[in-house]
């Protein structure tokens, strides 16, 4: 390994998404970004297909929804794990953004 394969990005305080890590050339295929979630907004339904997922909270609160196990609470300092072949969603449930990090990659 040398210096040019470390990584080192700066996560900004915009309103907005923002793309991290976007797999292959970059990584060998771990994608991650920063989702911006506004007061009632949800990422949308959709499912990790042959992939594992990591989110980590920054701030907020909000819930994480998977379908057919129901709902978690999560927000700021909580860490949620997704397996693979998982329908889930995330809404902000407070009244402040709710922010985190995800990275998903590929199971073997």
């Amino acid at each position: 390994m040398s210096s040019e394969d470390i990584l080192v990005i700066d996560l900004n305080e915009e309103p907005e998404n923002q793309r991290i890590l976007s797999g292959e050339p970059q990584t060998r295929g771990m994608r991650s970004g920063r989702v911006y979630l506004t007061p009632g907004q949800a990422c949308g339904q959709h499912s990790t297909k042959d992939r594992e997922e990591l989110l980590v909270f920054l701030a907020g609160r909000g819930e994480l929804i998977i379908d057919e196990k129901g709902y978690f609470q999560v927000g700021l300092g909580k860490v949620a794990y997704i397996p693979k072949q998982t329908l889930h969603d995330v809404k902000n449930t407070g009244d402040e953004p709710l922010v985190y990090v995800y990275c998903v990659t590929p199971c073997s």
